[in-house]
């Protein structure tokens, strides 16, 4: 990623690395242990996972603000206490699930770290939510807790933080300097830089369909000192749009299979 602020070189020999987008969620229910151990399984060099604050400030991975798509039960996420979604089953929902506990971000950071080979960990947060700022204070005294939040340089960072919120772009960069953060968006404000600029992101994250209409973008990134993380990349005729402009990061559903295209791709 970045360092002292100066742009991690990418080559255009070299191909992208895949993130396992939620794990390997193509395969196993998201944001479940079993979908990201199966992901590390398959080699996938990084992780991503979405945040969120439950009432009692534990953050648990789950995309949505609800729990009624990936779990048996229903209600806010940020209105239910760890314990109260510790009761519910969010593996079933899923052709290939077994009933799985709510993950949180603290034992999927212990899976990363404790893996037999370094990993990053990709940590959107989620915004707008009900606590706010919250969400990238306990991200940031959690990863400090962990030896993670103050790396000797983001280069050696084994966290990311992304989000879609300039504003919680802003903070991490603010307390953590020497975090990677990554702005993802697919709107003008992304494209022209000018927010990724202004919060001081180390790379940008447009999805794979902004890119497919702005191929210069990985180039203008890369100009302006940024990485590209790309989402979400499932089939191969993006692979090869990624290798082939320079991004550095696919966040893909599939990592076994991406890892495989890349294999093949010039």
């Amino acid at each position: 990623m970045i360092s002292g602020g100066a742009a991690e070189k990418v080559s255009r020999s070299g191909k992208p690395a895949v993130v396992a987008h939620r794990g390997a969620s193509g395969d196993l229910p998201e944001h479940t242990l079993a979908a990201y151990e199966l992901a590390l399984s398959q080699g996938a060099d990084g992780l991503e996972c979405d945040v969120r604050l439950t009432s009692d400030h534990q953050l648990v991975c789950i995309h949505d603000r609800t729990v009624e798509r990936t779990s048996d039960g229903v209600g806010a996420v940020s209105e239910m206490s760890l314990a109260q979604l510790s009761e519910l089953d969010f593996g079933s929902w899923h052709p290939a699930g077994t009933s799985a506990s709510v993950l949180t971000l603290r034992d999927l950071l212990t899976l990363t770290l404790d893996w037999k080979r370094p990993v990053r960990l990709f940590i959107e947060t989620k915004h707008p939510v009900r606590y706010g700022s919250l969400v990238e204070q306990t991200l940031l005294e959690l990863l400090h807790e962990f030896g993670v939040g103050s790396p000797p340089s983001a280069d050696h960072s084994r966290a990311v933080v992304i989000s879609f919120s300039s504003a919680g772009v802003w903070r991490v960069r603010r307390q953590a300097p020497m975090l990677p953060t990554i702005l993802l968006g697919d709107t003008a404000r992304v494209l022209g830089g000018s927010a990724a600029t202004a919060v001081g992101a180390t790379g940008i994250g447009p999805s794979v369909a902004t890119l497919r209409h702005y191929p210069d973008l990985v180039d203008r990134a890369a100009a302006a000192g940024r990485v590209t993380y790309c989402w979400t990349v499932d089939e191969l005729a993006d692979v090869q749009l990624c290798a082939d402009l320079g991004v550095r990061w696919v966040a893909t559903n599939h990592p076994a299979k991406v890892r495989d295209w890349l294999v093949t791709v010039d």
